[in-house]
């Protein structure tokens, strides 16, 4: 049994799965008497859910290489800190992610696990990261990431800023030589004033990248809470409609106790009369009777 085998077909599945195929796969190789896959399977760590959506994500290999290609681009424009670049990526980036954060929802819902706006908020921040950090951007390809990365704008793997200011002046350096007896300060004053130019650049696309990310972040904040907004007008609506529903059954049912209290009212009256007829007629039947009884009596004595 090959490890790596194991983790593709782990990763592929939903999180709720994840951890009872692990066990069995675990199991399955101590049975084989493998301890060391056995170890390495029962290793391997439950993904999250925003994790596991934006590896459904990274499986999709058009939109996969896209991301990661402008990753490549934006990284090369912090190294070479071209500002022109920077700007056309930088509005690139929020359109992208976007859309690819709404695919992913989409293929999550294909796959029957419908996720929450919050989750896609999170995977929205996954390819944030993808963007900025190339050991975040390894990670998720592979479609094995498990939690959701911390953003980096620093991007890391690019050249030093003292790098880029080291080629910036042999690049721009005049062909011929200075003469040996020029001060030294005067030989080192423009290389400063460009260090400390580029310093400055480098700081405010730094800054510019992460104010993108805040603005990207609460523009989706805004687009999900427009779409609770719409939802919850909805269901305000369908209450509504509820409420005058139920409103026009209660005056119905209100009219109906009504009428039905105006019918008791009457039968009580028709029950009282009733009662005191019945009253009189049982007096009258004693009456009778006794009178029966007396000439019936009166009738045998004469007779005697």
């Amino acid at each position: 049994m090959d490890a790596d085998d194991v983790a593709e077909d782990l990763y592929r599945l939903p999180p709720a799965q994840f951890t009872a195929a692990r066990g069995a796969r675990a199991a399955e190789a101590r049975r084989d008497g493998d301890a060391a896959t056995a170890r390495r399977i029962a290793g391997f760590r439950k993904p999250t859910l925003a994790a596991w959506v934006s590896n459904l994500l990274a499986r999709q290999r058009e939109e996969a290489g896209q991301l990661l290609e402008l990753a490549q681009a934006l990284r090369e424009a912090h190294r070479t800190l071209d500002p022109e670049q920077f700007r056309t990526l930088s509005h690139q980036q929020h359109a992208v992610i976007t859309g690819l954060a709404r695919q992913a929802g989409g293929l999550a819902r294909q796959a029957g696990q419908p996720v929450s706006v919050s989750v896609l908020h999170e995977v929205e921040q996954i390819l944030h990261a993808v963007l900025a950090d190339p050991e975040v951007a390894e990670r998720w390809a592979t479609g094995m990431l498990t939690k959701v990365p911390a953003v980096s704008t620093d991007f890391p793997g690019t050249a030093s800023l003292a790098q880029v200011s080291a080629r910036s002046a042999q690049a721009n350096k005049p062909a011929a030589a200075a003469p040996a007896s020029a001060p030294t300060s005067a030989r080192k004053a423009p290389d400063a004033a460009l260090e400390k130019r580029r310093a400055r650049l480098k700081e405010a696309m730094k800054a510019a990248t992460e104010a993108a990310a805040e603005a990207s972040l609460r523009e989706d904040d805004v687009r999900r809470a427009e779409e609770e907004l719409e939802q919850a007008t909805a269901r305000r609506s369908a209450a509504d409609e509820r409420v005058a529903l139920l409103t026009a059954q209660l005056g119905e049912a209100e009219e109906e106790r009504r009428t039905a209290a105006a019918a008791a009212e009457e039968a009580s009256v028709r029950v009282r009369d009733a009662a005191r007829e019945r009253k009189a007629a049982q007096r009258k039947a004693e009456r009778t009777s006794l009178a029966v009884e007396r000439l019936s009596a009166g009738d045998t004595g004469h007779r005697a």
